[in-house]
């Protein structure tokens, strides 16, 4: 069966953020790819560190370090784009000209930069080592946290930030599907919200285990920081669209890549739009690569009617790259 069958004329290529980084990612492909594992001692070289160790043995403290995960998470996800591309070219079969548009949560729109060609792998590791380093460092100064909320229309959740601020900051950080929303903000607004979020109807409010409030104002000055990096990143024109998180709105040119990522740390990722974006242009099938399948579940609850793959489903005989059980 030709790859097109499976993904059909115009696949969207999608890339996981942080969160779904586990000890272990990424080894299996390695093994079984030669193209992953050339990914993996490029990470190491680029960083000067043994990054390929850490996501294949941990330990998973040091791994869920944001400034440790970021990197990881970019280095798992690229290298399953290179599996499947090398894959597809021994089967004299074409991928890349199948892929209309990626798109990435959060980090992951610096592995759907790297996949369009507007990015180098190594630059794209240099940013995001920084981008979590200057992250990490922003929730040491103003410790925050983020929350999910499940089961509430994002207008009311709004209202109930809006009510429990009192000062503070608390917003819409991840719009994630309906029905699914995480928000970030200072710890106190954000405990507040979170109770103001059950009353009004909520069926589950979990708080994250993390200390940084992404994705909301407390990242400022990281973002102002970081927007001086991208200032000076050599940034190409894709060779596809690049749906962003700001807006949903497909990114075609080095510029419009430079202004979402300059203010991509402090502002919401809208996932939603960005499926709906991608739907819209014709997205025949999307395919998730990285470690873990979050996006596909989230896909399928914006849109019911579209394919949802991952690395294992594309009929390419290479492993899936997933958590063990238990």
């Amino acid at each position: 069966m030709a790859l097109r069958d499976t993904i059909g004329d115009r696949a969207a290529l999608v890339f996981p953020g942080q969160g779904s980084q586990f000890v272990g990612m990424g080894r299996a492909l390695a093994e079984a790819s030669p193209a992953a594992a050339v990914v993996f001692a490029e990470a190491d070289e680029t960083l000067g560190m043994a990054l390929s160790r850490l996501c294949w043995e941990g330990p998973a403290t040091e791994l869920e370090d944001t400034r440790n995960a970021q990197p990881a998470i970019l280095t798992a996800s690229v290298a399953a784009l290179a599996a499947v591309r090398e894959r597809v070219e021994a089967d004299e079969d074409k991928f890349d000209p199948l892929v209309a548009m990626v798109a990435g949560h959060s980090l992951g729109e610096f592995s759907a930069l790297v996949a369009a060609g507007a990015l180098a792998f190594p630059d794209a590791l240099r940013l995001v080592r920084e981008r979590g380093r200057l992250m990490a460092a922003a929730g040491e100064i103003r410790p925050g946290g983020m929350a999910a909320v499940i089961g509430l229309d994002d207008a009311v959740l709004g209202a109930a930030g809006a009510d429990a601020a009192e000062g503070g900051v608390v917003e819409v950080a991840n719009a994630n599907c309906p029905g699914q929303t995480v928000i970030s903000g200072d710890v106190a607004a954000l405990e507040r919200a979170m109770a103001l979020a059950k009353e009004r109807g909520a069926k589950r409010v979990a708080r994250l285990g993390v200390s940084i409030a992404s994705h909301s104002p407390l990242m400022a000055e990281a973002s102002a920081r970081f927007a001086d990096l991208v200032a000076d990143a050599p940034l190409r024109d894709p060779r596809v669209p690049v749906v962003a998180n700001a807006d949903g709105q497909p990114l075609r040119d080095a510029a419009a890549i430079r202004n979402e990522l300059a203010h991509q740390i402090e502002r919401a990722v809208r996932w939603t739009e960005s499926v709906q974006t991608m739907v819209g242009l014709g997205a025949t099938g999307f395919v998730e690569l990285g470690p873990g399948a979050v996006l596909a579940g989230l896909i399928k609850r914006i849109d019911r009617t579209v394919a949802t793959l991952g690395v294992g489903d594309l009929g390419l005989g290479l492993p899936v790259d997933r958590p063990a059980a238990g």
